[in-house]
Parts: structure tokens; C-alpha cells; sequence
């Protein structure tokens, strides 16, 4: 996703955590702040790395593809792009952010839905093979992570990062810490229920709000709009080459930038929804800023202004209270693998 911001407003950067004050932090650290790190994004297709220095720029990367489900085939991959990446580069550390649950301590991946991780001792393994502290953490918190020191999030204490895509992932940024609850599993915005008895989701209840607000719900409805043969389908049908099972939320944010009209509707609706979401998480969290990134954040104001106008109207106490900030992701696709790289050099978590 190339980068995105909803406004021009320049942001004070940040002072850099003091390590006592970010998440994990411990006495006993090795690391400083300056040094070179890498990141690593493993995705269910793909495993993205960077060399990452300490302001947030990438210096160089490379991928693969994503080996399977195969715990070991994962790792050696990890490991040969860690070799690689290290050949013209001195590297202190190597972060890892992968879509699952991590426990507490960092050391084990409890689950991943892309990967066949159960109670994987994933850190222990990593640190014997590349010789270096590693850091493990969920995508989502690395990309909040590194918005909140990079990106669109600079300068605010309280940050909650919505990824839109698939489905729906969030994690917090909590006065310089990432907010990962009392088991480590916060962050699971996408199943908050909205609407009771709606849609059923792929965790098994219905009426999930990523069944509402995301690129996979944004098709959903494109398909079948475009099943009841009305004349408002015509360029979907026609862009997806007649066939309507291929719709898919990027096909129909790539028509509304083009000015299709029922698109753009359909858009529209999402960031109601989208709205409707964040005014129950302000209610909860009563967060300074949301940061909205993920695939379906390409729309840009033809989402976030319906759902800018949906988070004003469906704001507990509105009218008598400071509103949060609704803002879109600056660092893209890009920024799991930034967070990553940025968490396992300031922080002690992994190796105390």
C-alpha cells in the first residue's frame, strides 16, 4: 500500500523511549538504541525482511515465500534471510511479527492461524540459530509500534492502530508502551460483535465487526449486488470479467479512485460501519488518536470520511467530550517489519 496520510498537519516527533519506559524493558539489557537491527514480517504467503536503522529506515530487504505450515521449514527460511541481510550489514538484533498470540514472556508463539505455531518455543530456537537477541511480537503491535514512532502516530500518548484488510487487527500504544492486555491477546477489535445474530464470522459467532468494516466484507457485498442483476453492478461485473465470484474489496476500491459511482457507495457504507467500530472502542479506551491502516485504507477520504462523520454521530457523550483523531497509516505494508526491528533493539523483553 503506498504511503498514506489524511492530512498535511506536521507532527512534533517524539523524544525515543527511554528503555526503562517501553514495553518489556529490563535491567539486565544488552542493547542500545542505535545500532542496526532486522525486522521480519512472515506472512501466509510471504516472509518479508529489512534491515532497519534507528530512525526507522529500511536500508535493505528481501523475501521469500512463506514455506507452508512447516515450523522448521519457517525458521530456516527466517534464518537464510537473516544470513543474507547480515552479509552487508553489522546487525545487533533481529525483531519478528507474525499474526497470532504470543505469550507474556515473548518466548512462545501460542497460536498463528496462518502457521501450524501451538505453544511453539519459537525465541529459544532463533536466538541458538542466529547468534543474536531476538525479539517475538504480533504484526499488529509492530506496526502500531513503529506508527507511533515513525509514522502517522508521532506525539501521541494514547494510540490504538486499526488494520484493515482480510479481517480487522488493532493493537495500542499506551504512554510508550505497546498494550498487550493480561494474557498478551488484546488487540482482537475485529470480533468485537455489532450487529447480534448478523453475519457469521470465521471464529465462529456472528455479527463480528470485520464481517462489516473490512476488504473481505467490502466484497461480499460488491458480489452480491452485483447477483441481483441490477444495472448499478455493471462495471464490477465488467471489471471482474463477468464472473462475480471473482469481485473482491481491491477491485471495487480500485473503481471508486476511478470515480465509479456504486463503489464509491459501497465504500461509503463500509465507513459507517468502520465508524460505528471506533466509537464503541472510544467509549472503551478513550484513545487520542486512531491510526487506520491495511489494504482497504487505499480508499483514502472515500473511507475515512464517511467514517470520520459515522465515529461523530455514534460517540458516546459527543457534543461534551474531546473527540480522538481519526488518521490513516503512513508507512504501509511496510511498517509490521519497521515495528519489529525497532521493539528488538529498545526493548530487553527478549533476552533479560
Amino acid at each position: 500500500m503506498p504511503s498514506l496520510r489524511s492530512s498535511s498537519r506536521a507532527r512534533p516527533r517524539p523524544p525515543v523511549a527511554a528503555l526503562k519506559d517501553v514495553p518489556w524493558a529490563g535491567r539486565r539489557s544488552h542493547l542500545g538504541r542505535r545500532g542496526l537491527a532486522i525486522g521480519i514480517d512472515i506472512g501466509g504467503t510471504k516472509v518479508a525482511a529489512g534491515v532497519v536503522d534507528a530512525e526507522g529506515r529500511i536500508l535493505a530487504e528481501a523475501r521469500r515465500s512463506t514455506p507452508g505450515a512447516d515450523p522448521r521449514a519457517v525458521e530456516q527460511t527466517i534464518v537464510e534471510l537473516v544470513d543474507e541481510l547480515s552479509a552487508d550489514h553489522r546487525i545487533a538484533s533481529v525483531g519478528i511479527g507474525a499474526a497470532g498470540w504470543m505469550d507474556l514472556d515473548g518466548g512462545t508463539v501460542l497460536f498463528s492461524p496462518h502457521l501450524a505455531w501451538r505453544n511453539e518455543p519459537l525465541r529459544e530456537s532463533l536466538q541458538k540459530l542466529l547468534r543474536r537477541p531476538v525479539l517475538l511480537t504480533n504484526d499488529a503491535d509492530a506496526a502500531a509500534w513503529a506508527e507511533w514512532r515513525f509514522g502517522a502516530g508521532q506525539g501521541e500518548s494514547r494510540l490504538v492502530c486499526i488494520t484493515l484488510g482480510t479481517g480487522i487487527g488493532g493493537a495500542m500504544v499506551m504512554d510508550g508502551r505497546v498494550e498487550r492486555g493480561r494474557y498478551g491477546v488484546a488487540g482482537e477489535f475485529g470480533h468485537q460483535i455489532i450487529f447480534p445474530g448478523g453475519h457469521r464470522c470465521e471464529c465462529g459467532n456472528r455479527g463480528c465487526w470485520e464481517q462489516y468494516a473490512s476488504g473481505n466484507a467490502l466484497g461480499r457485498e460488491a458480489r452480491q449486488l452485483v447477483r441481483t442483476n441490477s444495472p448499478e453492478g455493471r462495471a464490477l461485473l465488467e471489471r471482474a470479467g463477468g464472473v462475480a465470484e471473482s469481485i473482491t474489496g481491491a477491485a471495487v476500491t480500485a473503481l471508486a479512485l476511478a470515480g465509479d459511482s456504486t463503489s464509491r457507495e459501497l465504500l461509503a457504507d463500509q465507513g459507517e460501519w468502520l465508524g460505528l467500530g471506533l466509537a464503541n472502542l472510544a467509549a472503551a479506551l478513550d484513545p487520542g488518536m486512531f491510526v487506520i491502516g491495511g489494504g482497504l485504507c487505499d480508499a483514502g477520504d472515500l473511507l475515512a470520511g464517511p467514517a470520520r462523520e459515522a465515529f461523530a454521530r455514534n460517540l458516546t457523550g459527543r457534543g461534551f467530550r474531546p473527540m480522538a483523531r481519526i488518521e490513516l497509516a503512513a508507512l504501509g505494508p511496510r511498517a509490521g517489519m519497521i515495528g519489529a526491528a525497532d521493539l528488538s533493539r529498545v526493548s530487553g523483553r527478549a533476552y533479560s
